[in-house]
């Protein structure tokens, strides 16, 4: 492969598998060129250049879920612009493959290449489809899903294979409990670490939840101590209540971003999670016990099938996100305290994971520009 497109982000979900995938296509191709397409004002313009990559950055925006008929008439407007950018993009780039996953910007991107009989590549990161890649994933020559069952939302595709979703290779690299991981976050190795996670935009459930439990966490401080990443909008404010309630310099870190993940993992006994299909993947191939609280904001409230699915099996505690204040720290500190229910999450949550997904992607991607070149 020479020229290669990568569409579609606007979430961490979307775009560390997105790059993940072009990491492999560049470890068989060291000299294939890989443009990303993504979309203005969203995470991918900072994190795709960050991994190396170039990226095409569109101007558009999802559907409102509202009825304003104005919103309705711009996003069709910026979607169209959008369009025809990508279209001469396309004509000029001429790339043999285009991959979408998921997000605003692959809606266009894999239309103008289907339009171009250029052929198109899925990746599905839940285990309920989005809108997007329902879309797209009709005539594409692969879709490759992360959750068995998932040919009901393709049912024009080619073909839909198990691959899993791919995830950063730093973080299988890390062993589990390592000095160096615990020294990062000035740690003990002797006490069980609780890290907190609402994605690198925060989730104010979980926040609230934490805030409202400082006072029992830091009265643990002899056998407990938590990471907390709790995002850049609500930093401020965790810091300040950490503060005002006397309990700076305790076992409870703050944190709004945590740049080493591998770290973060490494040193963690019990993780709550919001409930994102990229985060459950790699909580799966690491093992991680963890409590999931789907975020209730989010398309075809997909987090809360991610969840169901994990929890059906044993392999997750699930907390309803309108029962999170209430409930979430009784049964983390519940859970911290029964080594075999530990042991047990553990157990089934690996027994769900799916490896060398990046791999098996880049061979359903290389499968299709063959078929195409026959």
């Amino acid at each position: 492969m020479e020229r290669v497109i990568i569409s579609g982000g606007g979430t961490g979900g979307h775009i560390f598998p997105a790059i993940s995938i072009a990491n492999e296509i560049r470890r068989r191709y060291p000299k294939c060129r890989i443009l990303f397409v993504g979309a203005h004002g969203r995470l991918e313009a900072d994190k795709v250049p960050e991994a190396g990559y170039e990226i095409l950055l569109l101007k558009i925006e999802g559907l409102s879920r509202g009825k304003n008929p104005f919103k309705h008439i711009r996003t069709l407007s910026l979607f169209t612009r959008a369009y025809y950018s990508v279209k001469r993009e396309l004509k000029r780039f001429r790339p043999e493959v285009v991959i979408g996953v998921g997000g605003y910007a692959s809606a266009p991107t894999l239309m103008v290449a289907r339009s171009l009989g250029i052929p198109t590549v899925v990746q599905e990161q839940n285990s309920y489809a989005g809108v997007t890649n329902k879309i797209v994933g009709k005539g594409a020559s692969a879709v490759c899903v992360a959750y068995r069952g998932m040919e009901k939302f393709f049912p024009k595709a080619k073909k839909v294979v198990l691959t899993g979703n791919p995830v950063r290779a730093d973080l299988l690299e890390t062993p589990k409990h390592l000095p160096e991981a615990y020294e990062y976050f000035d740690l003990s190795p002797d006490n069980k670490t609780l890290l907190v996670l609402g994605g690198s935009l925060g989730a104010r459930t979980i926040n609230r939840s934490t805030a409202d439990a400082l006072a029992e966490l830091t009265s643990r401080e002899d056998r407990l101590q938590v990471i907390w990443q709790c995002g850049k909008g609500y930093a401020k404010e965790a810091h300040r209540q950490l503060r005002e309630q006397g309990y700076q310099d305790r076992n409870v870190h703050i944190h709004d971003f945590i740049s080493r993940m591998d770290y973060a993992y490494s040193v963690a006994d019990l993780v709550i999670s919001r409930a994102g299909a990229g985060s459950i993947s790699e909580f799966s191939l690491l093992g991680l016990p963890v409590i999931l609280v789907p975020s209730p904001n989010v398309a075809e409230d997909h987090q809360t099938k991610n969840a169901q699915a994990l929890a059906k099996e044993g392999a997750a505690l699930m907390i309803k996100d309108a029962e999170a204040e209430e409930t979430l720290y009784d049964v983390a500190l519940r859970v911290l305290d029964a080594p075999e229910e530990l042991a047990s999450l553990s157990k089934q949550i690996k027994g769900m994971a799916l490896p060398n997904a990046a791999e098996k992607i880049v061979d359903e991607i290389e499968l299709s520009v063959r078929t195409v070149k026959k």
